[in-house]
């Protein structure tokens, strides 16, 4: 991902055994910001049935430090999973050969 110009969100949909069974791009935005939904980005989960999601996406300027908006939509988007069932296990940010993980820093 770190060659793609514009911010992209996906997300990896896993199964109870937490083996992956597809994966989406929920938005496509610019060079510094995407806009997300949960809504949108929880009905693959929820069409898919999957038990556990991971949301993934990049920031062009090779720099994979959370922005206060990748904060925020975390948040947004670990609460409305749960009034859902779906755990999320993690939210990882792509930049220039690194990566912050939620999980990893403990911010889930």
């Amino acid at each position: 991902m770190k060659n793609i110009k514009k911010e992209n969100f996906l997300c990896l949909l896993l199964d109870g055994k937490n083996r992956i069974i597809n994966k989406f791009k929920i938005s496509e935005g610019s060079l510094n910001s995407s806009i997300v939904h949960p809504r949108e980005a929880l009905r693959p989960a929820i069409r898919e049935a999957a038990s556990s999601i991971i949301f993934i996406h990049n920031h062009p300027t090779g720099d994979p430090t959370p922005s206060s908006d990748d904060i925020a939509i975390t948040k947004r988007l670990v609460e409305s999973s749960k009034i859902v069932g779906i755990k999320v296990l993690d939210h990882i940010i792509i930049g220039d050969n690194r990566h912050f993980s939620f999980s990893e820093e403990n911010l889930l």
